[in-house]
């Protein structure tokens, strides 16, 4: 009587027992097919991640780095230790330069044209900040209103002004278009990319133009370089004006328009253009014998 009384509670603790292991079964497997379908999919999707990572921090690096190699101690300090005279200021007397000291002065008027002149330029004070070609009050009023209304630090806006126009020089084109397209294209932001992928300061697509990006270290991945990227694109820029034959056509033609309707991108562009000259105090000048 006792036994069979004490049986029926046995068997419920037996089967709740039984219930509960099963359940931890199934909890188990269940996590364990969670494991297994994460580790599938992160083997299937690291290796693009990986492959993107890697992209991104080479375009940063080739951003950052010179074009061609790291300077040295004694480029730096040939720049930095160079006098540079003032506009309005009395020169010294001048003595006929040394081969050498001619070589170095060549190299350092064209490192503006390089990342290295570029990042070299950024330890410029206002007192040595100058442009070639402008009285240094229009050089420091270009690169104030620059600087503010775009809200850069000054010296990056220094070196870049002197990067646009060694640039501007060397592609016969006015220097101050050059700054309004940056300005229309991308804000000043050397990191900008379109919904098209047209990247850097003068949004330029590096799959399009690849093979101008062939002379810097990285190829279209300098894009991202502030001094290849407007290298690259007032290349287009001047290419774009002489099939055009003006500078309001050739605006149309660097912003992609097939025919006469640019969205209205020349006027912007030329209305930046005109500001900044104003601003500045800078006369605009023919680009390519036009207007």
């Amino acid at each position: 009587m006792n036994s069979a009384t004490a049986n029926p509670p046995i068997s419920r603790l037996f089967k709740s027992v039984y219930r509960t292991l099963l359940d931890i079964v199934h909890l188990m497997v269940s996590y364990l097919g969670i494991a297994v379908l994460v580790a599938v999919l992160a083997a299937a999707l690291l290796p693009a991640i990986r492959d993107q990572i890697r992209v991104i921090h080479q375009a940063s690096l080739n951003a950052l780095m010179p074009d061609s190699t790291v300077m040295s101690d004694r480029d730096l300090l040939t720049i930095f230790s160079t006098p540079q005279v003032r506009h309005g200021d009395t020169a010294e007397p001048r003595v006929a330069a040394s081969p050498e000291d001619q070589r170095n002065s060549a190299l350092i008027r064209e490192q503006d044209y390089t990342a290295e002149g570029f990042f070299a330029n950024l330890g410029i004070s206002d007192s040595q900040f100058t442009v070639p070609g402008l009285p240094n009050s229009k050089a420091l009023a270009l690169r104030e209103y620059v600087s503010r209304k775009f809200r850069i630090a000054r010296n990056v806006t220094g070196a870049l002004i002197r990067v646009v126009y060694s640039v501007a020089e060397k592609q016969d084109l006015d220097p101050i278009l050059v700054l309004g397209v940056i300005a229309i294209e991308s804000r000043y932001n050397p990191f900008a990319e379109s919904h098209v992928g047209a990247q850097g300061l003068m949004q330029v697509m590096p799959n399009v133009h690849a093979e101008k990006f062939d002379i810097f270290r990285g190829g279209v991945l300098s894009a991202l370089n502030p001094v290849a990227n407007v290298h690259v694109g007032a290349k287009i820029l001047h290419d774009c004006i002489s099939r055009r034959g003006s500078v309001d056509r050739g605006l149309a033609c660097y912003v992609g328009a097939i025919g006469p309707n640019d969205g209205g991108y020349a006027a912007k562009v030329q209305s930046e253009r005109r500001r900044i000259a104003l601003e500045s105090g800078i006369a605009l000048k023919r680009s390519l014998g036009k207007f």
